[in-house]
């Protein structure tokens, strides 16, 4: 950071929620704190501490790895810690168990008194907690500035002016506070109900919107993984509609791919490094749909047959479904044959593959995802046209900010959200090797300019940083 006197040196705490989609992020900015010289305590449970990704060595003097046990609730299977080990229908329980966690939080704190403490959205208790030990606050959306825009105000004076969205059919039009005439962000039908289920009571006692607006109030801070560059209009209206005195974009958080002499003797890596050497360059999709996504068998098959249909070399993440998923997801299989029939062509990867790395390989040349924004930004970053494919929360959403820049969703019927293999094999072909999809492929180029920008998005940090210092 550019000044004539040495920063001041803070110690920050941050506290996501048990969620990879969020922990992750939180680690990007702990390292990019630390490698500024400020003291780190990361805060999670112990088996979210042991998975987190390697910390380069030369930052895990500064940054402390806090652990804090997570409460037994009914209902939690065991050693579930984060929202990647249980199905959709037990996460309010994961809620309530976080919840849990409000002793050691508030211990932790008064025993280290951190100058601030950088938080997601759960914990509804902590704002009290961090007032009474005069500890700062700053919110930290892991979401990208339209969609925090269209999730609504939570500023009081902002909230009231507007009529509550009581039925799922209210999250499917552009929202009234929204004033771009050229925007048509919404949610399709098919995945308002599961939005809405956010702001009712769930089996925690706690609504997602009510969490969000007690997390949010009074917070001196409204921290988005963002940039003006890309959602600059989106930025300056949340400035306007949400509670903090101050919105600031860090960056998009790009993905840094860190080569070590440990990849050689990484044995999942050799197979997965031997199977791309051996595709063309820019002919291989990757395929992976993030930790929480649960489709049903019908949606599995005809996604699998259509990867197939497509006749494009894959590389497909699927991960291991949690146990009680119910609805029969722990018996959906792969169509008979399809393996055999795609060998060499495709590889289907079972367990937790390094996304970044797969996706920076020259072989890869486009990317079918769910959407999560930390795979919008990794696939951009590196400049792959998408095929996106949304499920949940914020998915499709994002689908709709991109689509027709970088790539397309895959149709769906917009009331069940079904869809077919020819429309899988369809897109993955027009995005990837069709004329008429060049524009695609032109745009992701274009935007992974912005994405690759270094100095660009550490500017960002600086001044999210140089404020965190003076305040």
């Amino acid at each position: 950071m550019s000044s004539t006197t040495d920063p001041k040196k803070l110690h920050i705490a941050l506290f996501p929620w048990l969620a990879f989609g969020h922990i992750i992020p939180f680690l990007e900015v702990a390292k990019c704190i630390a490698r500024r010289g400020h003291k780190v305590s990361f805060i999670s449970t112990p088996r979210n501490i042991q998975r987190l990704p390697k910390i380069p060595t030369n930052l895990t003097p500064l940054i402390n790895l806090v652990q804090l046990p997570l409460p037994q609730v009914e209902n939690l299977p065991e050693n579930a810690e984060a929202s990647m080990d249980v199905p959709y229908h037990i996460i309010p329980y994961l809620k309530l168990a976080h919840d849990g966690l409000e002793a050691g939080i508030s211990e932790f704190l008064e025993s280290h008194t951190p100058d601030w403490i950088i938080h997601d959205y759960s914990p509804h208790w902590l704002p009290p907690i961090a007032t009474k030990l005069g500890i700062s606050r700053a919110y930290f959306s892991t979401l990208n500035a339209a969609t925090v825009c269209f999730l609504g105000p939570t500023a009081p004076d902002v909230k009231d002016r507007y009529a509550p969205r009581t039925r799922p059919e209210d999250f499917t039009v552009p929202p009234e506070w929204v004033p771009f005439r050229n925007s048509k962000l919404a949610f399709k039908p098919f995945e308002s109900k599961k939005i809405f289920e956010a702001t009712v009571q769930n089996p925690s006692g706690f609504s997602d919107s009510l969490r969000l607006e007690f997390t949010t109030k009074d917070c001196e801070l409204y921290l988005v993984r963002s940039c003006k560059e890309i959602e600059g209009e989106w930025l300056d209206l949340a400035q306007d509609i949400l509670p903090a005195p101050l919105v600031l974009p860090v960056g998009l958080l790009p993905p840094i791919v860190e080569q070590s002499d440990e990849d050689k003797e990484d044995k999942s890596w050799s197979i997965i490094d031997d199977w791309l050497n051996k595709q063309e360059k820019g002919t291989a999709v990757y395929v992976a749909l993030g930790t929480e996504v649960n489709p049903s068998q019908e949606d599995f098959t005809e996604l699998a047959l259509g990867l197939e249909l497509s006749g494009l070399p894959f590389f497909w993440v699927l991960r291991k479904l949690p146990s009680g998923s119910g609805d029969g997801n722990l018996e959906i299989k792969l169509p008979d044959g399809l393996e055999d029939r795609t060998e060499g062509r495709g590889l289907v990867w079972r367990t937790w593959a390094p996304q970044p790395k797969i996706l920076a390989h020259k072989s890869i040349g486009g990317f079918l995802t769910h959407c999560g924004w930390s795979s919008l930004i990794e696939g951009l970053y590196y400049g792959h046209p998408l095929m996106m494919f949304p499920f949940l929360y914020d998915q499709g959403l994002n689908a709709r900010l991109w689509d027709k820049k970088v790539g397309i969703e895959v149709p769906r019927d917009e009331q069940s959200g079904s869809f077919t293999r020819d429309s899988v094999a369809n897109s993955l072909k027009l995005v990837m090797v069709d004329k008429d999809g060049m524009a695609y492929r032109d745009g992701a180029k274009e935007f992974s300019a912005t994405f690759r920008d270094r100095e660009l998005q550490e500017r960002y940090l600086d001044t999210c940083l140089d404020y965190l210092e003076k305040h």
